[in-house]
């Protein structure tokens, strides 16, 4: 555990690092970007984030096998998960959607595609939170609490961690969004940032429905 938490601090350092590049040094990166982006400019960020989600990968890899194994205990009792998971699993895919489409809009230098492209990518990731956060009110009501039985404690710790590195990555959405549309960078500026973050995006969407399939199964 040490060394996943050592792991993902060193790969969030290194990936946050283009995000905070001195100006002299953007002039440089929007330079070598031109050249077509293959450069040790951007070998940091891009590094840093796949160290960042092999770690991430590990975590949950963790949790979905404890999981797994308390799931066969003879005292499990299943838990009739929210049927709004459907939807709410719409949502974050259309989030990775408009990323992708954020970042195709990119590689066409069209800036305005990419600030419309962000704006829907973070609207439809807010409205995914704010959906789980929903389907979290539902069963409090319905008197399903975290210590009620272990299969409720994971289905709010699992979409709980879930939540948190989606809450990480809108932190990051957020300051290219602003600086995109307050005229504070350029779209060469802040295209690596887009690329990084539709990546982020598509992992996080494939670490859901990963867990998706595992808390609607019951067997």
């Amino acid at each position: 555990m040490f060394v996943l938490v050592a792991a993902g601090i060193a790969g969030w350092w290194l990936f946050v690092r283009k995000l905070t590049a001195k100006p002299w040094e953007k002039k440089q990166s929007q330079s070598d970007n031109d050249d077509g982006g293959a450069t040790l400019t951007f070998v940091p960020a891009k590094v840093g984030l796949w160290l960042f989600l092999a770690v991430i990968t590990s975590f949950f890899a963790l949790f979905i096998s404890a999981y797994g194994m308390r799931m066969h205990m003879g005292d499990w009792q299943p838990l009739d998960v929210p049927g709004q998971l459907w939807f709410n699993t719409g949502l974050l895919v259309m989030s990775s959607v408009a990323f992708e489409w954020t970042r195709r809009a990119a590689r066409r230098d069209d800036e305005k595609g990419v600030r419309l492209g962000l704006l829907a990518a973070g609207f439809f990731a807010l409205a995914f939170l704010a959906a789980q956060l929903a389907v979290w009110q539902q069963l409090n009501a319905s008197g399903h609490y975290l210590s009620s039985s272990a299969a409720v404690a994971f289905f709010y710790v699992l979409t709980g961690l879930h939540g948190l590195h989606l809450l990480g990555g809108l932190s990051v959405w957020g300051k290219t969004t602003v600086r995109i549309w307050s005229g504070a960078a350029t779209l060469p500026e802040v295209r690596l940032s887009v690329e990084l973050c539709t990546v982020y995006w598509h992992f996080l969407l494939l670490v859901w429905l990963a867990l998706f399939g595992l808390l609607f199964h019951t067997d």
